[in-house]
């Protein structure tokens, strides 16, 4: 009988992939595991945040250059490809610089309580927290200006209620003050979220033609 001996990184980074589900489905308790797996900065970023923050910029590559933005009528906003690519790696280069920001956020907020996390825990939490808004950037793929919008609604409050739910398993504080802090820290995502948007949208609509 043969057997499939894999390197322990495989195995872990099959692990990591469990947690998109976990986070989807029971949040508290998924935390509590990231929490136990003190798992590095470059170890997310392989295995989770640039997977998930290639979901936005791929399917808006295929949808603004095969599709193209529909505002309703007869218009619809399409992009050239070599245009649209240049856009997408500026796009996805401010996705994962956001990530660190927002870590960066938690850090600084998380300083008061005692049991205040590294920088490396607050950025590693960062990206499982934007997981729901990657996820739901899928219906880019064919941009209707309503179903995006929507969409990343949806993204953004499950954002937030992930945030609620890992921050007093993060800090080790209770729910009251997870509340306090999540409410915080969910704002200042939420800006970074519209400035991201904003400068993607100004970048789309600079490089659009008509059709």
């Amino acid at each position: 009988m043969l057997l499939n001996v894999y390197p322990a990184s495989d195995v872990r980074g099959c692990v990591m992939s469990n947690h998109v589900w976990g986070l989807l489905s029971h949040p508290a308790q998924e935390f509590r595991q990231i929490r136990q797996e003190n798992e590095s900065v470059s170890h997310i970023y392989t295995h989770h945040v640039l997977l998930m923050a290639a979901i936005p910029v791929v399917c808006s590559f295929i949808g603004t250059t095969q599709f193209g933005w529909d505002f309703g009528g007869d218009r619809v906003f399409k992009v050239l490809p070599m245009t649209a690519l240049a856009i997408a790696v500026v796009f996805y280069g401010l996705m994962l610089a956001a990530v660190g920001f927002v870590g960066m956020v938690i850090r600084w907020m998380a300083r008061e309580y005692e049991n205040c996390p590294s920088l490396n825990r607050c950025i590693v939490f960062a990206g499982y927290v934007g997981t729901p808004m990657f996820l739901s950037s899928i219906v880019s793929i064919y941009p209707m200006v309503w179903l995006f919008m929507l969409a990343v609604i949806v993204g953004v409050c499950y954002s937030g209620y992930l945030l609620y739910r890992g921050i007093p398993n993060f800090l080790g504080i209770t729910e009251d003050q997870g509340f306090i802090f999540s409410g915080s820290t969910f704002a200042i995502g939420v800006l970074v979220l519209e400035l991201l948007l904003g400068i993607t949208v100004i970048m789309w609509g600079y490089g659009s033609h008509i059709f």
